[in-house]
């Protein structure tokens, strides 16, 4: 079952990637609210790829879609690609539009970064928000509802196989470690779900 944590406003711009989770959350969102779409082009294959099929989808499903021109501030040493690929999205994200901005990170991201973020030290929630733009009402849902809404909804998506490239920390962490994790607390989405609601109340 797909939960919205907080009140979004009627208008509202959703960041999408063309994957199943943003393009289901952008179906759930159309059916009550006023939705346009944005896109960040990172100038990959898949990028270009991914862009033009957004574009298509808003196109049939008459939706706004804006998508980043131009070239991204260079690389800082030392910055991670997972680093500078989020750190230029969400610059872009939060330059190019004065309403809100829903993303639709998810409970199985709060559990994959509190994992993360444990092993150096604190493990640390996603927030709701981010500067008061950017909301991330989908975090009390699973991946799981996401894909199930998707799959009885007919929506359409596109596949990064970058996702499975474990060569990038949040993929590995998603591939190797929580198998493992799980095994250990098969209950964990529960204990973050309610670590989630906390920071929700305390917001």
């Amino acid at each position: 079952m797909i939960k919205l944590q907080g009140k979004l406003p009627r208008k509202i711009y959703v960041a999408v990637s063309g994957g199943i989770d943003s393009m289901a959350a952008l179906d759930f969102l159309k059916r009550k609210h006023d939705v346009f779409a944005l896109y960040f082009n990172h100038g990959t294959h898949h990028g270009m790829k991914a862009m033009k099929f957004v574009d298509k989808y808003c196109a049939d499903n008459d939706i706004g879609f804006l998508t980043n021109v131009g070239t991204p501030r260079p690389k800082i040493d030392r910055e991670s690609q997972e680093e500078y690929w989020r750190s230029i999205r969400y610059d872009w994200l939060e330059r190019c539009t004065e309403r809100q901005i829903v993303t639709a990170h998810h409970l199985d991201d709060c559990v994959e970064t509190w994992v993360m973020s444990s092993m150096h030290g604190t493990g640390k929630i996603i927030p709701y928000s981010r500067n008061d733009k950017v909301l991330r009402p989908f975090r009390m849902t699973r991946k799981r509802d996401l894909e199930l809404w998707a799959n009885l909804n007919n929506v359409p998506y596109i596949k990064d196989d970058s996702n499975d490239d474990i060569k990038y920390t949040r993929n590995y962490v998603r591939h190797n470690m929580m198998p493992n994790v799980l095994r250990v607390n098969p209950g964990i989405h529960k204990v973050i779900a309610k670590k989630v609601r906390e920071d929700e109340y305390s917001t």
